[in-house]
């Protein structure tokens, strides 16, 4: 267990080799972890109000966060140190980031951001410069995903999905209508792949950038296996849509059955399973066609938040009800009950190896197990 944090902890995410930590939240500090000895490395200060996001880039070199004070920043994880200066262009709070998968960029110097103000912005980390803006939503954009494909992806409270080339200065390329409420969450099949990059963690690590961009392709098409990427979204209407994002603005299938708004969607890293937690207090599994599997049942409060073991094989979620549930996806039992926290849980996060949860919740702790 893991104390520093004043607030209620509302972002953890694991580094792409899953050495490291990143938990930030209310306090407005992000801290860095060690995770082979579980000891704080730095505490990352700048932001002057609640910490929402936080975005590892692909090569583990850089990370990016975002929050309640409208700023973008970028950090050296290593150093513990700001890269330039805050990137200050969004009216409103950021709400969630990208940035552009290696096998497309082996510098990983740019990074989207999307907020509340129903902009997306696109960076140079490096320089500090706005690239270019996007400003077709007319409310929140929730959620935000760079694909392997090259696609700027974004789901917003205005209910639709927007499809953005991001090499040709963003260019909308087709918008993804269907749902009638809020876009809560986007999940791409390619997901743990392109978080990943490089790291299939074996221990090796790649020589020179182009052997890591040869290893990141590598990783991206054995997922896709030369077909496009799919998307899965979920929304305050109850409902997922499944879409082929680079091809169709058609959804392939709607996905129906949870009673209440469904929080947040994702792709298990083989890209062969769906999971979505509703605030029905129950996570269902699909396949990646989007037929229906099953429930996992057994939460008694709204369920925040779901992480995917890297093997597919375990999936674990964090609720308002303060605990933390691993769960068999085959089976679709309970596997390990944790007690979890004193208060709801806001953030879960698997280690890209499989090896390590963390957890982050109101009560202020991060667990690591």
């Amino acid at each position: 267990m893991a104390t520093g944090h004043t607030e209620a902890v509302l972002v953890a995410a694991f580094s792409p080799d899953g050495r490291q930590l990143a938990t930030g939240g209310g306090d407005a500090t992000l801290r860095l972890w060690d995770i082979l000895t579980e000891t704080p490395l730095a505490t990352l200060t700048g932001h002057t109000n609640w910490i929402l996001c936080a975005a590892w880039s692909p090569d583990g070199k850089r990370l990016a966060t975002g929050g309640m004070d409208k700023d973008v920043r970028i950090w050296d994880p290593v150093t513990g140190q700001a890269i330039g200066k805050p990137l200050k262009r969004h009216t409103k709070w950021v709400n969630a980031l990208a940035w552009e998968p290696l096998h497309l960029n082996p510098d990983c110097v740019r990074v989207a951001s999307a907020a509340k103000d129903g902009t997306i912005k696109v960076w140079d980390s490096l320089r500090g410069h706005l690239l270019f803006s996007l400003s077709g939503h007319a409310a929140s954009v929730t959620s935000l995903k760079w694909s392997g494909q090259g696609f700027l992806i974004s789901g917003s409270q205005d209910r639709t999905i927007r499809v953005y080339n991001a090499s040709e200065g963003g260019k909308l390329v087709r918008v993804l209508a269907g749902h009638a409420h809020w876009v809560n969450s986007l999940s791409l099949n390619t997901d743990y792949v392109l978080r990943t990059g490089a790291h299939d963690h074996t221990g090796k690590s790649p020589a020179t950038k182009e052997e890591a961009q040869q290893a990141a392709m590598q990783r991206w098409l054995a997922v896709t296996q030369g077909k496009p990427e799919k998307l899965v979204s979920c929304s305050d209407d109850h409902t997922l849509f499944l879409w082929e994002p680079a091809s169709s603005k058609k959804p392939l299938i709607r996905m129906t059955g949870h009673q209440q708004q469904v929080n947040i969607t994702s792709f298990s890293p083989d890209g062969r399973l769906i999971a979505s937690a509703s605030f029905d207090k129950s996570i269902k599994l699909w396949d990646s066609n989007g037929k229906f599997l099953g429930n996992l049942r057994g939460h008694v409060g709204a369920v925040y938040q779901i992480g995917w073991a890297a093997d597919s094989r375990m999936l674990v979620s964090g609720s308002k009800d303060s605990t933390l549930k691993i769960w068999d996806t085959r089976t679709k039992k309970i596997k390990t009950d944790l007690p979890g926290h004193a208060d709801e849980v806001y953030a879960v996060d698997w280690s890209p190896d499989g090896e390590r949860l963390v957890s982050g919740s109101k009560d202020c702790l991060v667990k690591m197990l």
